[in-house]
């Protein structure tokens, strides 16, 4: 067994920080068209049991975000990138 990768666990302060920026501030490309655009440009549709966010150059989903009482599940399959500018750091 190699000792060259750390556990998840080392993902826990990137993610942290990464997640306690303004994510509508981030850019994103969309997977089907290559559209590129602020996460607050995107058409989001609440009318199912959770928040499903379209591209609104070609309409395909770019992200899912389901909330329940103890976890939530974002799906990004739809987005190629996703650039999220940082508290703090520089633009």
């Amino acid at each position: 067994m190699s000792a060259d990768y750390l556990d998840g666990n080392a993902l826990a302060g990137p993610f942290a920080e990464i997640f306690a920026a303004d994510v509508t501030v981030a850019v994103g490309r969309c997977a089907s068209c290559g559209l590129t655009g602020p996460v607050a440009g995107l058409r989001v549709y609440a009318q199912a049991p959770g928040l499903v966010a379209r591209c609104p150059g070609c309409e395909e989903v770019v992200l899912r975000l389901v909330r329940g009482p103890d976890a939530a599940w974002l799906d990004l399959r739809g987005t190629i990138s996703l650039r999220i500018p940082l508290p703090g750091a520089g633009a």
